[in-house]
């Protein structure tokens, strides 16, 4: 019982790092209503630049660690801010009115450009962030049964469900955020009535990529580095995610996406961790297929 509750506990902070990664699709590919993985590689390339000025920071300047960390986090939103508009407005803008294929293509040329940057910045060598706030802190502690947290697993499960919780707020009361919802019913009758669509459009990727990249840079202040690897197996995830939970409701995604995230914890810790992503990205092909609503003109 105890060690089942251990991996509930565990998956907490897992689910809400995909929740916010489903969120930030979802309001994306409202306004583009294309698949892409340019979100997940934004969110890979925020914890590299992150990781990046941290090192050179501490490793270089010998800098005390909460300003390596602010040095780490204001380059890597500002690096992947820059990235986020250049590739809404010259990658993905001109291909929205393509056919599909052409933004799945472009989403990957993407992906290997800022790869190769990170990397070539990195001088092709990983960078390791030493571990900090790391000190267990006990959930539950009862009867024998204990059940623990490391402090910095608390603070970014907090900071990304507050995020969460003002995201969706923001985006069914804010302004914006009725422009949002306008383009994404009806791009036209939005312009009609005055919205900037190509304007909100870019608005709304570059959200998405501030939502990704603060996740990017909580999940390698955790774990110590970030990969494109890693990144580019939670884009498609959350693609995957995002189509399941439909364009209209990033909270819905949201939730989806705090199942999966609870389900490969459980599945880790009591399946074979080898055959993990080959379920997981089974089960999600499986609801699609069962719950696809064709369309007839």
């Amino acid at each position: 019982m105890g060690y089942f509750l251990q991996q509930l506990i565990n998956g907490v902070p897992i689910a809400a790092l995909y929740a916010i990664l489903a969120f930030a699709y979802a309001v994306a590919f409202a306004v583009t209503r294309r698949a892409d993985i340019t979100v997940g590689a934004l969110f890979a390339f925020s914890g590299q630049v992150f990781a990046l000025f941290f090192y050179i920071a501490w490793q270089r300047y010998w800098l005390i660690l909460p300003l390596c960390l602010l040095i780490g986090a204001v380059a890597s939103l500002t690096y992947t801010g820059i990235a986020a508009r250049l590739v809404a407005a010259h990658v993905l803008l001109p291909l929205k009115r393509s056919e599909a294929h052409a933004v799945i293509v472009g989403g990957y040329g993407v992906l290997i450009v800022l790869m190769e940057v990170a990397r070539l910045a990195s001088q092709t060598r990983p960078i390791w962030l030493p571990p900090f706030l790391n000190t267990p802190v006990a959930l539950i502690d009862m009867e024998g049964v204990r059940a623990t947290l490391t402090l910095i697993q608390i603070i970014n499960t907090v900071i990304l469900a507050v995020l969460l919780v003002a995201c969706g707020y923001l985006l069914a009361r804010s302004a914006w955020g009725r422009r949002w919802m306008a383009v994404r019913d009806d791009p036209l009758a939005a312009e009609l009535c005055g919205t900037d669509s190509r304007r909100l459009f870019i608005e709304a990727f570059c959200s998405a990529a501030l939502l990704s990249a603060i996740a990017g840079i909580l999940l390698t202040s955790y774990y110590g580095t970030m990969d494109f690897g890693a990144g580019l197996m939670f884009g498609l995830k959350v693609v995957m995610l995002g189509a399941l939970g439909g364009y209209s409701s990033p909270l819905r995604s949201a939730a989806g996406g705090a199942a999966l995230g609870m389900s490969e914890t459980l599945w880790t810790a009591f399946g074979p961790a080898t055959m993990r992503d080959v379920v997981i990205f089974s089960g999600l092909v499986f609801i699609l297929a069962m719950t696809r609503r064709e369309t007839h003109s």
